[in-house]
């Protein structure tokens, strides 16, 4: 089993007592910086524009994550005029990158690329050298995407034709239903344990991979039956017919895929999971740093180059309000907690 903090160190009681925790830590931390928003916003010193921003992406080059960090820094260079360079520092599922931006200066000119894993990683990893809510702020949400639940293009069998088939053949029978993941602690292993959650008579048994590519390659030779990756890396496949959408996980529809329902509209309702991607910044960066860059890249998520090169890739872009500050450490505290309670399904 992986290692899940909370329930090593007493089961549900431990559990509640660090969601307690959490929400404290987090609701103290907002009072904090709302309390202290004008007098920073007054005194804080605008960041030397001679010296570059970084932004710290903690997984490797070119994956979509990578990908995303590279247009922001792209924009944030135009509309700051100042240098803004991204470093990949990848291992741990994330925690290497972060426990180096949560120690870095917090003068604005590190941030962390996050995605929705940053929310995973301390139910299933523990965060070593750092805590996810005390040592962060966020900077501003950019948008989700979803991920989809696909199979080979020429599963045939009735029970392969949509994803309520497929429910009902895997409550009766015996063996498990594999799925293919994107990797353990991923979104995509987490959308597979929130199907299990709500409908424990389901045997779905994980099958990680390193990365979404691999995994498409084996559902592909049907090597495993099912696939959970992000809807951009299947998308060629799907447009080329050699995979079949069975439904998404967003709460809506994707424009990418009009015509494939929803997890919830297939009989579980109020079930969804996109893959949430976001700037962090060290905890202590004043509000007037803080808000320039959430500005800055806010006003670039309107305009129409950027919005279309996003959506091409899937995301759905957050309005103003999601994008907010404030918004994202709603949603951040939010999934961390959810992806705590979900983490006992986990399987390995």
């Amino acid at each position: 089993m992986p290692f899940f903090p909370f329930l090593r160190q007493g089961g549900a009681g431990a559990l509640r007592g660090w969601l307690a925790g959490l929400a404290l830590g987090w609701g103290l931390a907002a009072f904090a910086h709302a309390g202290g928003h004008d007098a920073q916003a007054q005194g804080a010193a605008t960041p030397r524009q001679d010296k570059p921003i970084t932004i710290v992406v903690p997984f490797s080059p070119g994956g979509g994550t990578d990908v995303l960090a590279r247009k922001l820094a792209a924009e944030l260079e135009r509309a700051l005029e100042q240098p803004v360079v991204v470093d990949n520092r990848a291992g741990a599922s994330g925690n290497i990158g972060a426990a180096h931006v949560a120690h870095a200066p917090a003068d604005g000119h590190t941030l962390l690329m996050v995605n929705s894993t940053f929310a995973i990683n301390p139910a299933v990893l523990g965060t070593p050298g750092f805590e996810p809510v005390r040592d962060f702020r966020p900077v501003i949400q950019v948008g989700a995407i979803p991920s989809v639940l696909v199979v080979s293009g020429e599963a045939a069998a009735p029970e392969m034709s949509d994803w309520p088939a497929l429910l009902r053949s895997s409550a009766q029978r015996e063996r498990p239903l594999f799925f293919a993941s994107c990797g353990s602690g991923t979104p995509q292993h987490l959308a597979g344990a929130m199907l299990q959650a709500r409908q424990p008579q389901l045997k779905l048994e994980q099958v990680p991979y390193k990365g979404c590519g691999p995994a498409l390659a084996d559902v592909l030779g049907r090597q495993v039956p099912l696939g959970i990756v992000t809807a951009s890396s299947a998308m060629p496949l799907l447009q080329a017919g050699r995979l079949r959408a069975l439904a998404v996980t967003s709460p809506g529809r994707s424009p990418l895929l009009p015509d494939v329902p929803t997890v919830a509209e297939q009989g579980m309702p109020g079930y969804a999971l996109d893959q949430w991607h976001g700037l962090l910044a060290p905890a202590a960066t004043p509000d007037a740093v803080v808000y320039r860059i959430y500005n800055a890249l806010a006003g670039a998520l309107q305009r129409p180059e950027l919005r279309a090169q996003l959506q091409e890739l899937g995301y759905h872009i957050s309005s103003p309000e999601q994008a907010h500050p404030e918004s994202f450490r709603q949603l951040l505290l939010a999934d961390l907690q959810r992806f705590a309670q979900v983490a006992q399904f986990l399987r390995p």
